[in-house]
């Protein structure tokens, strides 16, 4: 009686999950989808897309599904690949959806009722055993290294190739992004008669607050140093025209030793 129950679960379960498979194909779970191995459909990979105004947007969550045997009526165990800053990596999670809860455990719940779940608690922030603590920092530096890293999966290459074109596909738009030259901001000094607003919102005529020579040049006027006590009237124009530009333009800085 035993040995005849042993060999009609794996068909129980291979007929249940062919079920999810049609299901979730025409219906797919949002931010989700899943494959199983062509050679084991006891175990199923999944790709969670991260959501929108979430720390894991951007991001690609590659993981695994292991269902028992006796599946629909125990739970299959849930396992995370990709690093992501909220689940340890290939370790069983500890959901009411997984193996670690029998005891709550529905045999109506579907492949994607269990996704479902899964992303739902991805999103929280609540403790269970598998899971880690993590800044949003972290979490969206994962994010963007899930990349990467999901494109040296040979398992995750050869299930979901659609996604795997999306990644490529989002690698060149960033790398193009980050080709293209950046634009420099433009300098007070502006040629000669044109009027122009600087930082501070105070209009600038060839790049010199109104005034701003006349007021430096009184104040070289009343403390004017020994050496320089004649000084022509051209000169003193000159200076007072130039000599914030002189500055802005010219003056050199000097860098720490450490910057190289």
């Amino acid at each position: 009686m035993s040995s005849s129950s042993n060999k009609r679960a794996p068909t129980t379960a291979t007929q249940r999950l062919k079920q999810d498979y049609l299901r979730i194909k025409k219906d797919p779970v949002p931010y989700i989808c899943a494959e199983p191995l062509p050679s084991n459909i006891l175990e199923w990979h999944y790709v969670v897309r991260g959501p929108e105004m979430t720390p894991y947007e951007g991001g690609y969550y590659h993981g695994k599904l292991v269902f028992p045997r006796e599946f629909p009526f125990k739970p299959p165990s849930i396992y995370m690949i990709t690093p992501n800053g909220r689940f340890k990596c290939n370790t069983r999670l500890c959901l009411s959806i997984t193996d670690f809860h029998p005891d709550t455990w529905n045999p109506a719940w579907s492949v994607s009722t269990i996704l479902t779940g899964l992303l739902s608690f991805m999103v929280e922030k609540g403790p269970t055993l598998g899971s880690i603590e993590t800044s949003d920092f972290t979490k969206r530096q994962l994010a963007a290294q899930s990349l990467v890293f999901n494109l040296k999966d040979k398992v995750f290459c050869e299930l979901f190739p659609e996604v795997v074109e999306e990644i490529k596909q989002k690698q060149k738009a960033q790398d193009e992004l980050s080709s293209r030259p950046q634009a420099l901001p433009l300098p007070d000094v502006v040629p000669d008669g044109e009027t122009h607003h600087g930082q501070n919102g105070l209009q600038l005529l060839n790049g010199h607050a109104p005034g701003a020579g006349p007021h430096l040049a009184g104040l070289q006027q009343a403390n004017p140093p020994p050496s320089r006590q004649r000084w022509s009237n051209r000169g003193h124009r000159s200076r007072a025209r130039h000599g914030l530009a002189g500055r802005a333009a010219g003056r050199r800085v000097d860098l720490p030793d450490f910057w190289g």
